[in-house]
């Protein structure tokens, strides 16, 4: 099994990019600077019922495999099984994403209660691969390269969030800081999972 479970976090990391991609191409005039991820699901989208199908779920399932093999490399050391505990919290967030899509206008003034499931959901995702590469910072059992790789990540993920937010709240391109912001996440997740093949 570890054969091929060891390489779900590179499977993961590509294929977010390419459902997310592929997707936009069954929504009209869809803007990926101006409209969140998330949009392609959202209620009375044209994605709604097919970007859970081919980005969500599956990729619930390939975070929750990696985090699993990640908690399963070194069982005596708990900061590694922590990592993956919260690669697999990331995954089972997805899932919940996924399955309780966001509101049709994300500025709407009265969330649904699937927008606030949703908007929670995505909060843990975000915290979840901060918290993981944060571990690995503070651990002296790693290399310095994977430690620096980390930080990196986690200070331009922490930047572009920061942009994110006054681009929501100017409604200008929110949806350009959003793809850098979680493309930090995912470059950490890609970076790992290459270091954890070495």
């Amino acid at each position: 099994m570890e054969s091929w479970i060891q390489y779900t976090g590179i499977v993961a990391s590509v294929w977010i990019i390419m459902g997310i991609f592929v997707a936009s191409l069954f929504y009209p005039n869809y803007s990926h600077s101006r409209q969140f991820c998330s949009e392609l699901g959202a209620f009375g989208s044209p994605t709604q019922k097919l970007s859970p199908l081919i980005n969500n779920y599956p990729l619930g399932v390939l975070f929750i495999l990696y985090g699993y093999f990640i908690t399963t490399t070194d069982v005596t050391y708990l900061p590694t099984f922590f990592v993956g505990a919260m690669v697999i919290v990331h995954g089972l967030s997805t899932w919940i994403c996924g399955f309780f899509p966001m509101d049709a206008d994300p500025y709407t003034s009265k969330p649904s209660m699937s927008g606030h499931i949703h908007a929670w959901s995505g909060m843990v995702m975000l915290l979840s691969l901060i918290i993981a590469p944060s571990i690995i910072v503070f651990s002296a059992a790693y290399p310095l390269f994977i430690r620096l790789f980390s930080l990196v990540c986690i200070v331009g993920c922490l930047f572009f969030s920061y942009r994110l937010a006054i681009a929501f709240k100017a409604k200008t391109v929110p949806g350009i800081y959003q793809r850098f912001s979680y493309g930090f996440q995912i470059l950490w997740l890609f970076g790992y999972s290459f270091f954890e093949l070495g």
